[in-house]
């Protein structure tokens, strides 16, 4: 069954960033294989360019991938459930994003609300637990972020303060605070570095978008900061499904010249899922897609896939924790 997936991808904008790195993990995907076609529109980064876009894609297209950011998945859910089709969510990891829209929304993404979790389990794993700033950013992915972190390290008994957009930082005498930031890109690379610069700094750092190569370039001398994020080379298991991490990998590079963050590989990844569900199905039918999604349990090159049946939000996939090292990013196994 020859299938067009049709994807709305920021290739401009304010998350122009991260949607290039997701369309080429596409264009590596479908390189890889003889399934499916291959339709690209240009949200901008913009709700309503992404609405017409949508609908465009609707009439062309048998399967369709959500855009980059929760904000933007937020509206591609609603167009989702108004035309009465489904969308699948590699790009917003928000909780309600998720959840809201049952039967039209299908995510392969770790939920917002558990974005911290490796950071803070390996933070109570040293045994040193100074009080924990969370900073989050203006928009609902940070707070949702913000939010499951707060109640993550209060079970693992760490003491934390909370933050918004333009707070002050802790002035201390003694150093003893960590830090942990979610907002935007450039709110977190700003928070990092405000942190890193004053008199008293943080003993540990840990921000969303450290996740991320882009953070080396945009910051000065990152060594030391954590991040966490959807992937890392090494960090998934065997793909039951679809193209292997180590195919996908140097097939990007090729391309690319470098190896590719997590936005490509969700992306990559949701295709898989999607062409896979509608194998199954022997349909690209709405009910049939969701009905096989529910009940799948697999891998792929991005790691678990499993959802909740009622909800379509993610149950199997979890976060990734990195640092920055002399020799750049690496995913972390132990110590401080």
């Amino acid at each position: 069954m020859k299938i067009t997936i049709g994807a709305c991808l920021s290739l401009t904008g304010r998350h122009a960033r991260f949607g290039k790195q997701a369309h080429l993990g596409l264009q590596v995907w479908r390189s890889a294989t003889s399934q499916a076609d291959l339709v690209i529109e240009d949200d901008r980064s913009d709700a309503q360019v992404l609405d017409t876009c949508m609908r465009r894609l609707r009439d062309r297209c048998d399967l369709l991938l959500g855009p980059y950011s929760t904000h933007l998945m937020r509206r591609a859910g609603a167009v989702a459930a108004e035309l009465g089709c489904l969308v699948w969510n590699h790009g917003g990891a928000g909780d309600d994003v998720e959840s809201e829209r049952p039967g039209h929304v299908v995510s392969v993404l770790t939920p917002a609300g558990r974005y911290a979790e490796p950071f803070l389990r390996h933070l109570a794993g040293t045994g040193k637990t100074p009080p924990l700033w969370i900073v989050h950013g203006r928009g609902g992915f940070g707070r949702q972020v913000a939010a499951g972190a707060e109640a993550i390290a209060r079970s693992l008994g760490i003491e934390t303060i909370r933050l918004g957009p333009g707070d002050g930082l802790p002035v201390t005498e003694d150093g003893a605070w960590s830090l942990f930031c979610a907002g935007a890109f450039e709110e977190d690379v700003d928070t990092v570095a405000r942190a890193r610069a004053m008199p008293s700094p943080p003993d540990t750092v840990c921000a969303v978008a450290a996740g991320v190569r882009e953070f080396g370039r945009a910051i000065d001398d990152p060594h030391g900061v954590y991040g966490v994020g959807q992937w890392f080379p090494g960090s998934g298991r065997a793909a039951e499904t679809g193209i292997s991490e180590t195919g996908f990998l140097t097939a990007y590079q090729e391309q690319a010249g470098e190896l590719p963050d997590y936005p490509a590989v969700q992306a990559a990844a949701t295709a898989t899922i999607a062409t896979h569900c509608a194998t199954l199905a022997g349909s690209t039918a709405r009910a049939a897609l969701w009905s096989t999604a529910a009940g799948l349990e697999t891998t792929t090159l991005f790691g678990s896939f499993k959802i909740d049946p009622a909800t379509g939000s993610q149950l199997g996939h979890r976060a990734t924790l990195v640092r920055w090292g002399a020799d750049g990013l690496s995913g972390h196994a132990s110590g401080p």
